[in-house]
């Protein structure tokens, strides 16, 4: 029981060994909260855990945030921005990583990917961060990819992507595309009987490549049918119109797009206003999750379809557990994409990484990746496979009217991540 006496009722001396006693009980309450970090921090020295200059002292460890917090990306990579942030808060609250506090330095890669690659460079060869949690298209993620390798950063990217890519300095976080495409494509096969394809993406690399691995899907490997149609627009595009011509021309069973950040909003109110809808078309996308529904509408979407590996309404104790959270720190308005929660998972897949390392080394905590399981993810689960990639299952929703979606299909085990299939390349 705590003493409630009044120092100033007792005699000097004995008020004296009061005041020691609450000093001592104080400093053992602070043994209890405090020390833990501490004595971790001491059984593992930063001459052990940092032996190449990394921005690790005895208290904390640095790392950045690369995201496009302005321009047309700043649409879909916000939420990762607030998903990465809330993960390190949380691991900062449990005590951090072997003792030390993370601390962040955030960088905005402008939607622009030479300002991505300048940003890298700071990040790792003036601020020697340990790790860098970022990127969002693939252009970024290649502008940013020779300076790691060279300077042997470390990078967690979150987004579903085209594969074709293993590097010893990215954790992929995301889908490739196998586990995306592939299933989403044999999907609408099946059960919306699609035999025709008209494919539609934002002119750079992931929309390119995604097309090109979506193509010899329906055409050569799964032999589903045919393409009928395949157009690029630049990315910050608003004008859709002819477009939206072709495809009424060609009359496709299958609407099959890419299209990316802002570019949404005037895609799918335009498809709308000509009376391209969910009742009428089958459309499944790669690229809205409910970060892109704030802007494109509930209305303007409702009956497409997405294919993703998480979405907001997954019905599992591990999302209940990081929606509320989430919505605790950034309102309970906001919502959670795909790749809002792929860059969740980044700082804790770090941690463990960390952990199982005893130190934060690059090449120590890479060689410590593969076979790292979370049992925590708000998707379900996931591990890290040898190629940097994450086994997880892959899913398809519907879009409703109010900005959500309904999961409709989901793989029925997890998928392993192959980002270099036979007969796609």
């Amino acid at each position: 029981m705590k003493d409630q006496t009044d120092p100033s009722l007792l005699h000097p001396s004995a008020a004296a060994d009061l005041q020691r006693r609450r000093l001592l009980q104080a400093m053992g309450a602070m043994s209890v909260v405090g020390l833990p970090g501490i004595a971790m921090a001491q059984q593992f020295p930063t001459a052990k855990v940092n032996t190449t200059k990394l921005a690790v002292t005895d208290t904390e460890v640095v790392v950045g945030q690369l995201h496009s917090s302005s321009g047309t990306m700043a649409i879909s990579e916000t939420g990762s921005i607030q998903a990465e942030q809330l993960a390190i808060d949380q691991i900062n609250a449990m005590g951090g990583i072997l003792g030390r506090k993370i601390r962040v330095i955030k960088e905005d890669g402008a939607s622009d990917w030479p300002t991505f690659a300048e940003k890298s460079k700071k990040l790792l060869v003036n601020d020697h961060v340990a790790a860098v949690f970022g990127c969002w298209t693939s252009a970024s993620r290649k502008a940013v990819l020779p300076i790691f390798e060279k300077e042997n950063g470390l990078l967690y990217y979150p987004t579903f992507y085209e594969g074709l890519e293993q590097s010893k300095n990215v954790i992929y976080t995301g889908q490739e595309a196998t586990q995306q495409i592939i299933y989403g494509l044999d999907w609408g096969a099946k059960e919306k009987k699609a035999k025709t394809f008209f494919l539609v993406g934002s002119d750079y690399i992931w929309p390119r490549t995604s097309m090109k691995i979506a193509r010899k899907h329906i055409e050569s490997v799964a032999k589903l049918g045919k393409v009928v149609g395949e157009e690029y627009y630049p990315l910050g595009n608003t004008n859709f119109n002819s477009l939206i011509n072709k495809i009424k021309v060609a009359k496709p069973d299958c609407i099959f797009a890419a299209v990316v950040g802002g570019s949404n909003v005037a895609f799918y109110k335009q498809l709308k206003a000509a009376g391209i809808t969910g009742d009428k078309q089958f459309l499944l996308t790669l690229s809205v999750t409910e970060d892109e529904m704030t802007g494109v509408g509930g209305e303007n979407f409702a009956g497409f379809y997405s294919s993703m590996k998480y979405f907001q309404t997954l019905d599992n104790e591990n999302n209940k557990k990081f929606v509320e959270a989430f919505k605790a720190k950034y309102g309970k308005d906001a919502v959670i994409g795909d790749v809002t929660q792929a860059g969740y998972l980044g700082p804790w897949l770090w941690k463990a990484a960390v952990e199982k390392a005893g130190s934060f080394d690059v090449d120590k905590v890479v060689a410590a990746s593969p076979g790292i399981e979370l049992k925590t993810a708000p998707e379900g689960y996931v591990k890290v496979h040898q190629n940097h990639h994450l086994w997880s299952k892959s899913r398809i929703a519907l879009g409703n009217k109010d900005g959500t979606f309904k999961v409709v299909a989901e793989s029925p085990n997890l998928i392993e991540p192959d980002p270099f299939p036979k007969g796609y390349q």
